[in-house]
């Protein structure tokens, strides 16, 4: 199973939900939890996400922002250096993102999941809520 985690720019965990199982995409879960309707009634939001994402950064140009597709094979080597630049400086904005997971997945309850499937939800967001009380104290 997979989760769904929106961090903020400080890696604080401002929602989390949406477990799914781990065979449907990214893109399909933020739409079907309604997270791509967020984007039409916040103009302004700039989210970074992944690759997983993609289909959101083609529908909302501009507020969901994914890395640089990879040039094509024989691509220039200026061409090949932009993206090599263009991506590292959207994984080092995204690093926050990673470490808010991290927090979560850290827990030795999600480390390895040998529970009834029907519970992690629960668990799942009972420790986000816990590390992201922990990271607004802290």
């Amino acid at each position: 199973m997979k989760a769904t985690v929106i961090a903020d720019w400080r890696g604080r965990t401002l929602w989390t939900d949406a477990l799914r199982p781990g065979s449907m995409h990214d893109a399909t879960s933020a739409r079907n939890e309604g997270i791509a309707v967020c984007f039409q009634h916040f103009p302004d939001v700039e989210v970074l996400l992944d690759d997983g994402y993609l289909g959101l950064s083609r529908d909302h140009r501009g507020q969901a922002i994914t890395p640089p597709r990879r040039s094509r094979p024989g691509a220039l080597s200026g061409r090949v250096e932009r993206w090599e630049r263009d991506r590292h400086g959207h994984s080092s904005d995204r690093i926050t993102v990673e470490h808010a997971f991290a927090d979560h997945n850290r827990w030795k309850q999600l480390t390895r999941w040998t529970h009834r499937r029907d519970r992690l939800p629960h668990t799942y967001r009972a420790i986000a809520n816990l590390v992201s009380d922990r990271n607004s104290t802290a």
